[in-house]
């Protein structure tokens, strides 16, 4: 647990010495005054929407793409990570808003869900050193494990003996040596009761009538898994290969202006795209913005995973819960601009 520290210093958290930026109302003071970096605001669409986009099939067909040929995601399923201390990452993901499905009998592997479509959210594996085991996607048939156990570097097709719900899994090693898993046949879970929605009263409507909206304090139960992201080091080649052999496509490119002459050297005609929201495409079934990130940078390594909660007052109440567990919190509560769903 982090020890709560003012704002602009340093937090000792899980072993790890952290920078603290922001205090619990997301403001950073600086020399020029307060200011709030995570409030993010909306942004309409004819500005989010560059004059440049082109349609998806077009930009496939430009990326010399087959789509027959590539593995059909359905949707994100769950994390995997190793964690030297199972205690401490127990702890940590019951105050975030999940719950424990299941613990091996050694005690070494344990699955944590949610009260959305799948069995669990995340697989924590005890081992010496912290670990990225991937994130792992549902896909259509077996034939699709077969056709990504053909992929160069692929494992074997296993099936999952003590996991909740069963099935079978394979992971495979992009360029840049991420896992990234894939399962078939899993069992889903018995339904789950969903959280009551709030009644909200406008200026015209009002259907709550003398009846309160009232909160209890405690973690924001957790849905189901979001998305995550990436930092990798040769974009290009990434891109290529997650868009290529999986129906991931990209939903927004970030990019800079490459240098040229006529700028001195800063702000060219030419642009580099440096950053993708991918989401999986499923033809005109409706899907998220995006379900995995990936972003240009000097080193390769995991950014974030996300997780879906009921709405934006359990979002608020997790917070609270977790600063008053004493975790250093990041990022928000507040709307990222770019990616915004």
């Amino acid at each position: 647990m982090a020890e709560t520290t003012p704002q602009n210093e340093r937090s000792a958290q899980w072993g790890e010495d952290r920078p603290v930026t922001l205090d619990v109302n997301g403001v950073l003071r600086t020399p020029h005054g307060d200011v709030k970096p995570n409030v993010g605001k909306s942004v309409p669409d004819v500005e989010d929407v560059s004059p440049e986009s082109i349609p998806l099939a077009q930009w496939q067909k430009s990326s010399n793409i087959d789509t027959s040929k590539q593995i059909k995601i359905v949707r994100i399923a769950h994390m995997r990570y190793q964690h030297p201390d199972m205690k401490t990452i127990t702890k940590f993901l019951k105050d975030f808003g999940m719950h424990v499905v299941k613990t091996s009998d050694d005690g070494q592997r344990m699955w944590f869900g949610g009260y959305g479509p799948d069995q669990y959210v995340y697989f924590a594996q005890a081992g010496s050193e912290k670990k990225f085991l991937g994130g792992t996607f549902q896909v259509e048939s077996m034939a699709d494990l077969e056709k990504a156990a053909k992929i160069a570097g692929a494992g074997e097709i296993e099936e999952m003996k003590e996991a909740p719900g069963g099935g079978h899994i394979i992971t495979l090693h992009d360029p840049e040596g991420f896992p990234i898993n894939f399962i078939y046949g899993q069992e889903p879970p018995p339904k789950r009761d969903l959280p009551t929605k709030v009644i909200v009263n406008d200026e015209t409507d009002k259907p709550r009538v003398r009846q309160f909206n009232r909160f209890t304090p405690g973690p924001a139960a957790v849905h189901k898994l979001g998305h995550y992201g990436l930092c990798v080091q040769d974009f290009d080649k990434q891109l290529e290969w997650y868009t290529g052999n999986f129906n991931l496509a990209p939903t927004d490119f970030l990019n800079v202006p490459l240098p040229d002459a006529d700028s001195k050297g800063t702000n060219g005609k030419q642009k580099k795209d440096v950053a993708v929201f991918a989401h999986i495409d499923r033809g005109d079934d409706p899907v998220d913005h995006h379900t995995f990130f990936m972003s240009s940078n000097p080193t390769s390594h995991v950014h974030h995973c996300s997780f879906e909660v009921h709405d934006y007052d359990t979002q608020h109440l997790g917070h609270q819960w977790l600063d008053a567990q004493g975790y250093t919190s990041v990022w928000g509560v507040g709307r990222h601009i770019l990616g915004s769903q």
